[in-house]
C-alpha cells in the first residue's frame, strides 16, 4: 500500500470531510455505549432529546454554543495563517479577567456602551496574550504550539490566585469566585427563563464578519496566502511576519470574547471553571468546519449537542457522559485523515 498524490479534490471530497468524521465518531460512541451494557439506539435518541427535545435542551444547546463558535473561529483564522494556536483557552481566561477587573466597578458605563467596551477590552487581553508567542515564532523560530500551550496553564495558575486571594468576593460565602459584573455589563436572556444570552447573536455576528474578511478583503487574501505558502507570498510583497501577528491579534481577540461572553452571559462573576476546556474543543470545531467561518456555527453546534445530549443520556441509562469527550477526540482524528484521503490517495501494490 501506498499514498499517490491527488492532482486535484473535488467539491464533494471535501464535503464528505465533516461528515464522515462525524459518523465515524458516532460509530464509536456506538461501540462504547454497547460495550457498557445499553443499547446504541436507546442512546441515541435519548442523546438527541436531551439535546434538542424541549424548549430548555434547545436554549442549552444553544448556550454551550457560544464559546464554541468564538474559539473555533479563533483557531480557524489563527490556522488559516499556519499559526497554531493551541492557547485559546488561556485567551479565553484573559479577556474575562479583564471583564472582571473593569466590569465590577472601576467603569461606570450604561449597559449599551459598557457590553461593547467589556468585549473590546476582552479582545484585547486575549489578543495580546497571543502576541508574545507569535513574536517568539517571527523572531526567533520558537515553536507556537509549545509557548501557547504553556500559557494556558500559566493563566489558569494566576486566575487561580485572584479568585483564591486579592478578589475572592466576601459574599460569595467562601467560595472561590470573584466578584459578580455590575447590572450594565450584564448580557440579557435571549429566551425566558433560560440560560441563552445574546451572545449567540454576537457570536453568529462574529462568524459572518470574519467570513467576509477572511473572503472579501486584502487582510484575509494576505493570511490565506501566508498559510499556503510564506516564501511565495514573501516573494511577491506581502509582509509575512506582519500578516502573522496581525492574525495572532485577531485570533486572540476573537478567543477572548469567548472568555467576555461567558463571564457576562452566562456566569456574571469570575471562578476557575468558567471553562471547560472550550479553548481545546475550538480546535475541533475548527477542523470540523474545514476551517470555514460559516462551518464553525455548524460544527460548534454538533459539538454542543454530543455534550448537552451526552449529559441527558448518561443520566437515563447509567453510563459515563465522557462518551462526549471520546466522540470529539475521534471527530478530530477523523477530520485529520479524511483531510489526507483528499489530498492523497490510496493505491495498492
Amino acid at each position: 500500500m501506498r499514498l499517490e498524490p491527488r492532482e486535484n479534490s473535488t467539491l464533494l471530497l471535501k464535503a464528505m470531510v465533516p461528515v464522515s468524521a462525524a459518523c465515524i465518531a458516532l460509530f464509536c460512541c456506538s461501540l462504547l455505549i454497547l460495550w457498557a451494557g445499553a443499547s446504541p439506539v436507546d442512546a441515541t435518541i435519548l442523546l438527541v432529546k436531551g439535546a434538542v427535545g424541549s424548549r430548555f435542551a434547545i436554549s442549552e444547546t444553544l448556550a454551550r454554543a457560544i464559546p464554541l463558535i468564538f474559539t473555533g473561529l479563533a483557531a480557524s483564522v489563527a490556522f488559516r495563517a499556519k499559526l497554531w494556536n493551541i492557547g485559546a483557552e488561556g485567551q479565553l481566561y484573559a479577556g474575562a479577567c479583564v471583564a472582571t477587573w473593569l466590569g465590577t466597578g472601576m467603569i461606570d458605563l450604561p449597559a449599551g456602551l459598557m457590553i461593547p467596551f467589556l468585549f473590546l477590552a476582552g479582545a484585547l487581553a486575549g489578543g495580546l496574550l497571543l502576541l508574545g508567542p507569535t513574536i517568539l515564532k517571527t523572531k526567533f523560530g520558537v515553536d507556537e504550539v509549545v509557548t501557547t500551550l504553556l500559557l494556558n496553564f500559566i493563566v489558569l495558575l494566576f486566575v487561580n490566585w485572584l479568585v483564591f486571594g486579592p478578589w475572592k468576593d466576601p459574599m460569595a460565602m467562601g467560595w472561590p469566585q470573584a466578584a459578580p459584573v455590575v447590572d450594565s455589563a450584564i448580557l440579557g436572556h435571549m429566551i425566558p427563563k433560560t440560560r441563552l444570552h445574546w451572545g449567540l447573536a454576537i457570536a453568529v455576528a462574529t462568524a459572518v464578519f470574519v467570513w467576509l474578511l477572511m473572503r472579501f478583503t486584502t487582510w484575509g487574501y494576505e493570511i490565506r496566502a501566508v498559510g499556503y505558502n510564506p516564501k511565495a507570498s514573501n516573494f511577491v510583497g506581502i509582509p509575512v511576519n506582519s500578516t502573522i501577528i496581525r492574525t495572532a491579534l485577531i485570533s486572540g481577540g476573537i478567543a477572548g470574547f469567548a472568555g467576555v461572553s461567558e463571564l457576562c452571559g452566562l456566569r456574571g462573576y469570575l471562578t476557575l471553571d468558567l471553562s471547560p476546556g472550550f479553548g481545546y474543543s475550538g480546535i475541533v470545531v475548527a477542523m470540523l468546519a474545514a476551517l470555514h467561518p460559516l462551518g464553525v456555527l455548524l460544527s460548534s453546534l454538533f459539538i454542543a449537542v454530543l455534550s448537552i445530549g451526552a449529559d441527558s443520556m448518561s443520566r437515563s441509562l447509567n453510563i459515563s457522559n465522557y462518551i462526549a469527550d471520546v466522540a470529539t477526540a475521534v471527530s478530530l482524528l477523523a477530520v485529520l485523515f479524511s483531510m489526507m484521503l483528499t489530498r492523497y490517495r490510496i493505491r495498492w501494490r
